[in-house]
């Protein structure tokens, strides 16, 4: 690893933010004979509300292996739980005892147990919740991705993109909502939500629906070979405007991961999104 451990956080806080300002960073390291760079940023929608986007972009130690930790958590109905998530969820993770001989439970059991201490915290952190994507990167050569909810991550290998994560949308689970006694609902709004009210049927939080919403990771795995090119993680606000390959096909040729993650959220401006835009950019050479 190449000097300290890299830690980007981004923290808004209510009333520091507008619809002009921005948040990026970018860090560096070496894994296993391979350079891997990362580069993020993030942009305040066009909503009344505080930036809800909070992210995390970190290379460290863990005994004897190096660890790429990446997230970023969109949060709804207040900031204080992604923000929670933020400080909490990976420390969760890597203090699983099986984390290094079954990685993907591992991940499902701090998911679980981040969930239960949201919803026991709920007078401390709002009835709010929040949506994942987390990856990590081990070693260099193995990636691990968990999502709730509609933030996405992709791959780009030989030029082509693959998605490792699911969007988790109410249309999609509605018999799985129907059968805990929840319905799915356009009404109001013009997109499917859980008890009209929720636009992912996976989440953090959100203790009022938690009997019919679930926190369920979906986990995947992938190698990172010679043939890999870049992993991006992304919230809703880049996804809604941007194809899989179509966020590929906007990095290519860009060097700089910092400068591909700031094209991504400036490019789905110019397409018009609304919401909070957050980008990770990881780049392996």
């Amino acid at each position: 690893m190449m000097g300290k451990d890299i830690l980007h956080k981004m923290k808004v806080k209510a009333g520091l933010s507008s619809s002009n300002t921005d948040t990026t960073g970018k860090g560096k390291t070496k894994m296993s004979g391979r350079h891997i760079r990362h580069g993020y940023h993030l942009v305040k929608g066009q909503s009344n509300h505080p930036m809800e986007d909070y992210i995390v972009a970190q290379f460290k130690h863990a005994g004897d292996s190096e660890l790429g930790l990446f997230a970023i958590f969109d949060g709804h109905m207040g900031h204080d739980v992604p923000n929670y998530l933020q400080s909490h969820l990976f420390d969760n993770i890597l203090r699983q005892p099986d984390f290094f001989t079954d990685t993907k439970n591992a991940i499902k059991k701090a998911y679980e147990i981040t969930d239960s201490t949201i919803l026991e915290k709920a007078k401390e952190l709002g009835k709010g919740g929040s949506t994942a994507v987390t990856a990590i990167l081990i070693d260099g050569s193995k990636l691990v991705v968990a999502n709730l909810g509609d933030s996405r991550a992709i791959i780009c290998k030989n030029g082509t993109a693959k998605q490792l994560s699911i969007d988790h949308e109410p249309s999609e689970e509605r018999e799985i909502i129907e059968k805990k006694g929840g319905f799915v609902s356009k009404i109001p709004g013009d997109v499917p939500r859980v008890d009209g009210q929720l636009a992912v049927a996976r989440a953090f939080g959100d203790r009022s629906l938690k009997v019919h919403l679930s926190s369920e990771p979906y986990v995947n795995e992938e190698i990172i070979d010679d043939e890999t090119d870049y992993l991006v993680l992304a919230s809703d606000g880049l996804w809604k405007v941007m194809s899989n390959q179509e966020v590929i096909d906007a990095i290519k040729g860009i060097k700089d991961p910092q400068a591909a993650a700031k094209h991504l959220t400036e490019e789905a401006l110019i397409r018009k999104s609304k919401d909070d835009i957050s980008c990770i950019v990881v780049k392996f050479e």
